[in-house]
C-alpha cells in the first residue's frame, strides 16, 4: 500500500502546480502577444517597402524566361514578378521565390493582395506580400478583376528569420523564467505550509504527549481567533472535561469503597461470629443470634440501597432524557405511603394538588422517596413530616435538628454527610440523586432551615395543573 504524503506536501504541491500553471499561461500568452505584434510590424514593413523602379520591373517582365538569379539580396528586398499563367519573372540581382496559388490569383485580378508565408528557391522561409502591378494605368488604388486583370503581380519578401529568431530567444527566456517561477513557487509553498502548519504540529505534539502519558492537565496555547486557535481551545475544553470526569470517577470509586467498607466489615464480623459458634459447638444465646441476624439483614439492605444509588449515579447524563407526562401528585402519594412504612412511629401529613410535569416517572418517584427518607431519618420519634404540593412546588418539612448554615452548600454533594448524620444509616447519595433528577426535568431544588427548627426541602418543577394544558406547553 502506497504511503500517503504528509499534509505539508499535500498543501505545497497544489500551490506549486497552481503557480506553475499560472506562470505557464502567462508565458504562453506573452509569447503569442509578442508574436502577433512582431508579425504586425513585419507586415507593415512589407507594405511600406518599395517594389523598385518601374523600368526594371518592365524589363524583367519583357525578358521573362529561365531564372537567372545570383541569390544576392536586392536593395529593395527580394522581388519577383508573377504572371497570370503562374510563371515567375526573376529580377536581376534578386533571389527567386516559390510561387503560391494566392500569388497567381493576384496576378489574375481575383485578389487585391496576398500576404502569406512562403519560401525562396533555396528553401529559406520568407514573408511574402504580393500586389498587382501595371504601369500602363494611372491610379495606385485601381481595382482589378478577372475581366480586367493587371499586367502582372509583384511579390516582395523579407526573411522570416527577422521575426522567428527573436521569438525563439523569447521562448527560451520565458521557459527559463517559468522554470524558476515553478521552483520558487514550490519553495514558497513548502515555507508557507510549514509556517501555517506550525500550530498544528504543536497540537499534534500535545495530543501525542497526552496519549503517551495520559496527562490531561496539559494545555495548548490558544492565542488568536483563527481556526487553529478555535481548535486548540476546543481541545483544551475537551481535555479539561475528560480530566474532570476522570477525577469524579476516581472520587466516586474512592468514596464508594469507603462507604462499602463499613457494611462489609460489619457483615464479615457477624458472619465470622456465627460460623465460629457453629464450628466450636458453643451456641450463641438466642437473643444474641437474633440480633446478629437482624444486623446482617440491615447491612445487606444498606448495601442494596448503596448499590442502587451507585447505579443511578453511574448512569450517564442524557442530552435528552426520557420525558413523558407524569402526574406528580400521584408520585407524591405513592412516596408518602412508602415513607409511612419506613417510619411507623412518625406522622406523615400530606396534601397534594394536581400537577402534571414532563419527566421520567421512575426517576421522579425515586427522587421524592429520597426526600421523604431523608426527612424520616432525621425526624425525632413521634415527630411529623409535612408534605405539600401546591402550585408546582413540592415541600417536605421535618422537625429534626436541622442543617448547619456552613453545611448547606454541600448537601447535594456525593457521599457528603454532616457530622451529626454520620452515625445514621445511609450513604450520602440520596440528595445527589434528587438534584440530578430535578435538574434533568428542568426544575430546581434547595434545602432551607425551617421556622421553629428542622429542615424544609423545596422542589419546583415546570408543569401545569391540567394535562391538556401540559400538551400545549410542549
Amino acid at each position: 500500500m502506497a504511503r500517503r504524503p504528509s499534509l505539508r506536501a499535500r498543501l505545497a504541491l497544489p500551490t506549486a502546480v497552481a503557480v506553475a500553471l499560472a506562470v505557464a499561461a502567462c508565458a504562453v500568452a506573452g509569447w503569442f502577444i509578442t508574436r502577433n505584434q512582431l508579425y504586425a510590424q513585419f507586415d507593415r514593413t512589407l507594405k511600406n517597402s518599395s517594389t523598385g523602379p518601374p523600368h526594371l520591373l518592365r524589363g524583367a517582365l519583357m525578358a521573362c524566361g529561365p531564372d537567372e538569379s545570383d541569390g544576392r539580396p536586392y536593395p529593395f528586398g527580394t522581388l519577383q514578378l508573377v504572371r497570370a499563367d503562374g510563371q515567375r519573372c526573376a529580377i536581376p540581382g534578386s533571389a527567386t521565390l516559390v510561387v503560391a496559388d494566392a500569388d497567381v490569383r493576384v496576378a489574375k485580378g481575383e485578389l487585391r493582395q496576398s500576404l502569406h508565408n512562403g519560401t525562396m528557391s533555396d528553401g529559406t522561409p520568407v514573408r511574402i506580400l504580393t500586389r498587382p502591378w501595371d504601369d500602363r494605368r494611372d491610379g495606385p488604388r485601381r481595382v482589378y478583376s478577372p475581366s480586367d486583370p493587371p499586367l502582372a503581380a509583384v511579390s516582395v519578401a523579407l526573411p522570416l528569420s527577422q521575426v522567428e529568431n527573436p521569438l525563439g530567444k523569447l521562448a527560451l527566456l520565458l521557459a527559463a523564467v517559468s522554470a524558476l517561477g515553478v521552483v520558487g513557487a514550490a519553495i514558497a509553498g513548502l515555507v508557507i505550509a510549514r509556517a501555517s502548519l506550525r500550530p498544528v504540529d504543536r497540537l499534534t505534539g500535545v495530543v501525542e504527549h497526552i496519549a503517551r502519558t495520559e496527562d490531561l492537565d496539559t494545555r495548548i496555547p490558544a492565542a488568536g481567533v483563527d481556526e487553529i486557535a478555535r481548535l486548540s481551545r476546543s481541545f483544551n475544553t475537551m481535555t479539561a472535561a475528560l480530566a474532570a470526569s476522570r477525577d469524579r470517577q476516581q472520587q466516586l470509586i474512592a468514596d464508594a469503597g469507603h462507604e462499602l467498607r463499613t457494611p462489609l466489615t460489619s457483615l464479615r464480623t457477624n458472619i465470622d461470629l456465627l460460623l465460629r459458634s457453629d464450628d466450636t459447638g458453643r451456641a450463641l444465646p438466642p437473643g444474641t443470634r437474633h440480633r446478629m441476624l437482624v444486623s446482617v439483614k440491615a447491612q445487606l439492605r444498606e448495601l442494596s440501597s448503596l448499590v442502587g444509588d451507585l447505579l443511578e449515579l453511574a448512569r450517564p447524563e442524557q442530552d435528552e432524557p426520557v420525558r413523558e407526562e407524569v402526574a406528580l401528585h400521584d408520585v407524591v402519594a405513592r412516596a408518602v405511603e412508602r415513607a409511612r412504612l419506613r417510619g411507623p412511629g412518625l406522622r406523615v401529613e400530606a396534601a397534594a394538588e394536581p400537577w402534571y410535569v414532563h419527566g421520567d416517572p421512575g426517576s421522579l418517584e425515586r427522587a421524592v422517596v429520597n426526600l421523604l427518607d431523608n426527612a424520616v431519618k432525621f425526624s425525632p420519634p413521634g415527630g411529623a413530616v409535612e408534605v405539600r404540593l401546591t402550585g408546582g412546588e413540592l415541600t417536605v418539612r421535618d422537625h429534626g435538628p436541622g442543617i448547619a448554615p456552613e453545611d448547606l452548600p454541600h448537601v447535594f454533594d456525593r457521599f457528603w454527610r454532616s457530622v451529626s448524620a454520620r452515625s445514621l444509616p445511609g450513604s450520602g447519595l440520596g440528595l445527589s440523586i434528587v438534584s440530578r433528577v430535578v435538574h434533568e426535568s428542568g426544575g430546581q431544588v434547595r434545602l432551607d432551615p425551617a421556622v421553629g427548627g428542622g429542615t424544609v426541602a423545596r422542589v419546583r418543577l415546570p408543569g401545569t395543573a391540567a394535562p391538556d394544558d401540559l400538551t400545549t406547553l410542549e
